[in-house]
């Protein structure tokens, strides 16, 4: 069937990178299997079954060899794929095809490659977080003190700099970095424990050999590069286990939304802007306009990763006993699909941040519009000094700031209040002094000096023990 006869996932096809597809792909879900199969058969012979050099080679040698189609007929006469898959396997292995899979399950495979998928797509997504923290510790130091309104409420409030606003997406990164490394630190593998968990049939193949049975796990594990199995199981690994990863990216498209969210008020405000190409068309119809489509796709895919967390909540909440298999279908589609859509929040995360544009003189016109306002408290500060009632003057400045306000809403006219002052013998403020009060570093407090602490002190460690992840080389399809 041709290609644009039949849906295709925009995740793939638009939004996620080629590593991240590689490893939610047929190729490396059933090549994984095969190693699996072959860590199984190794451990056996090293425990004492009866499994032969001749057969280890044989299935290592075609640990590639996928004859897909034939693995198709397979699953259509036996209507189960893992089977399906250990007769493709021993039709190329016809000396190893009698003791592929023994004493195994079909979540033996399935689930363990699960587990080792997600260890790797997590570790990619660090990659990516870690290239992301680096752009913006970047443009925090740049811009650590460039003075701009900052906002409560949507509301002109004391001003911060752009650096520390910086710092606050990239505080979110780092708690995110934190959990990470904390799951990728902490999963395990679910080794072999058959077909409701007790090993039964292990304890049967090693005639009643404990011992071999914990040894069989604890050798899987090594080979497959894990320190640790899950120590009870059912059939399955518990399903709680995808609820903490999903969480996890739940969690960094949070943050890529709320960096998204502000982007997209700060373009509106025409102070800083996603990458704009040469050739981009805005609006099919509006020629002039300038839209931030990366930031809202980052809105619209965080979304979706946020709400498709629920599915193994659900999953997992809703699992029988020792397993059900309730969970296969839409487990094959929320994991994959939250791995690659988070593959593409990133992506586009590195892309803004990497050619963010800030226009200075614009945060100036801006701030200066509103400074005079904030400036008040040192004006009443400084005429009390000089003699003057403070009660009186108070009453005086709110008098003052709400016509100087009016002006600004109702006729269009920029802000007065300083003149007002100025002209208001209560204050005994000349128009020179008034004007050194409008400089707007002292307003902005210690927001210099904490991005320069919290950079040297939380974001340096960080990405000098993940140096190697900096460069890494992502693109935007459309």
């Amino acid at each position: 069937m041709n290609i644009n006869s039949c849906y295709t996932s925009p995740l793939s096809q638009r939004y996620a990178g080629k590593e991240m597809q590689y490893l939610f792909s047929p190729q490396k879900k059933f090549t994984t299997w095969r190693r699996l199969w072959v860590a199984l058969a190794e451990a056996e012979a090293e425990l004492g079954l009866n499994i032969t050099d001749v057969q280890l080679d044989e299935m290592r040698e075609n640990i590639e060899n996928i004859d897909f189609e034939e693995a198709k007929r397979q699953e259509k006469i036996f209507r189960h794929d893992v089977m399906a898959h250990v007769h493709t396997y021993g039709k190329c292995c016809p000396s190893a095809k009698g003791i592929i899979h023994l004493g195994a399950t079909s979540c033996y495979v399935g689930d363990n490659t699960d587990l080792i998928i997600m260890r790797e797509a997590l570790e990619l997504v660090l990659s990516k977080l870690v290239h992301t923290m680096e752009n913006l510790k970047r443009l925090s130091l740049q811009y650590k003190d460039l003075p701009m309104l900052a906002y409560t409420h949507f509301q002109p409030a004391q001003p911060t700099t752009l650096g520390k606003r910086c710092c606050l997406w990239l505080h979110d990164l780092l708690l995110d970095f934190e959990q990470l490394s904390y799951i990728i630190n902490s999963m395990k593998l679910l080794g072999s424990k058959g077909t409701t968990g007790s090993q039964a049939s292990f304890l049967e193949l090693f005639e009643g050999d404990h011992e071999k049975c914990k040894e069989l796990d604890k050798l899987i594990a090594k080979k497959m590069g894990f320190n640790e199995v899950y120590p009870v199981s059912g059939q399955t690994y518990s399903r709680k286990i995808d609820y903490q990863i999903l969480s996890l990216l739940s969690s960094i498209a949070q943050s890529a939304h709320k960096f998204s969210n502000d982007m997209r008020l700060l373009q509106h405000l025409k102070e800083v802007e996603e990458p704009f190409e040469a050739n981009q068309i805005g609006s099919s119809a509006m020629a002039y306009k300038r839209n931030p489509m990366r930031c809202e796709r980052m809105a619209a895919l965080a979304n979706y990763v946020i709400a498709d967390s629920i599915n193994p909540a659900i999953t997992h909440a809703t699992q029988w006993f020792e397993r059900t298999l309730d969970d296969s279908a839409n487990k094959r589609i929320s994991v994959s699909e939250a791995f690659l859509a988070i593959d593409g929040i990133l992506n586009l995360y590195i892309n803004v941040t990497q050619e963010l544009v800030v226009y200075p003189k614009v945060i100036e016109a801006h701030l200066m519009a509103e400074l005079p306002f904030m400036a008040t408290e040192n004006i009443l500060m400084k005429a009390v000094k000089k003699g003057g009632d403070r009660q009186l003057l108070h009453e005086r400045i709110r008098l003052h700031s709400m016509e100087a306000a009016r002006i600004v809403k109702e006729e269009g006219k920029p802000n007065d209040l300083l003149e007002r002052i100025a002209c208001d013998k209560a204050f005994m403020l000349p128009a020179d002094e008034l004007e050194m009060l409008l400089d707007p570093n002292l307003y902005t407090g210690r927001s210099k000096w904490q991005v320069e602490e919290f950079i040297e002190e939380h974001i340096n460690p960080v990405l000098k023990e993940h140096a190697q992840f900096i460069e890494h080389e992502i693109s935007i399809e459309v």
